[in-house]
């Protein structure tokens, strides 16, 4: 099953409001507007695109360890994942598939690592549970999700249906904000250059991530 196979699964479930989930109908009109209303921003067009430079980051990952993108890049590829948090499934699913993918970003001489603005606790938790082995980096306010073009403020009626849910972000994220990171994958060359790059305002639809081993496997010679 592919990783668009499982998140339709999910949503399909989600909205019928299946057990475990019992989501109210009423909840996914609302959930639809937002994301319709942020498709029609054109704001996942004017992230960041191949050929464009990355821009570089230094951020802690779930175990407090500093990570900088300067020293991964220098040693090959990089693949950075930007998603929302450890309280959306859809991120949670993706993760998981991303960790299957790992082995072959490595026979590849390729890094891994995912930011999202929650902090460290929950990275951890994350990690824990969805059994992740490469890092998971706090982005504190989306500074480098914005740097890559990604972060987007919530509207109102969505902050209040998300604190009716208890997800309450300005405690998961730590930072007194309601901004978010589209889902967004890139992969950058050691030069920085970014040789691929997939973001989708639709926080539902994502990329298999064996799509991007045939772009490292062309881009071998920039290394």
């Amino acid at each position: 099953m592919t990783l668009q196979d499982q998140l339709d699964a999910f949503k399909a479930d989600f909205r019928a409001g299946r057990p475990p989930y019992n989501a109210p109908a009423w909840m996914h009109p609302l959930m639809d507007r937002a994301t319709n209303e942020l498709l029609a921003s054109g704001k996942a067009k004017r992230a960041l695109v191949v050929g464009d430079r990355a821009p570089e980051f230094v951020l802690s990952d779930q175990n407090g360890y500093v990570v900088s993108s300067a020293e991964l890049l220098s040693t090959g590829p990089l693949i950075v994942s930007f998603y929302r948090g450890a309280w959306c499934p859809y991120s949670s699913l993706e993760q998981r598939a991303l960790q299957q993918a790992l082995p072959a970003f490595y026979a590849f001489g390729a890094n891994l690592v995912s930011i999202s603005p929650q902090n460290r606790a929950n990275s951890l938790k994350a990690a824990r549970l969805n059994e992740l082995e490469f890092p998971l980096l706090t982005d504190p306010g989306n500074e480098v999700a914005s740097a890559f073009g990604l972060c987007y403020v919530l509207p109102a009626y969505l902050i209040e249906l998300f604190l009716l849910l208890k997800t309450d972000l300005t405690v998961i994220n730590d930072d007194g904000r309601w901004t978010l990171p589209m889902f967004a994958s890139y992969v950058i060359a050691p030069d920085s250059e970014i040789i691929y790059a997939a973001v989708d305002a639709d926080y539902t639809r994502r990329p298999e991530p064996t799509e991007m081993l045939p772009v490292l496997a062309g881009s071998r010679r920039r290394w």
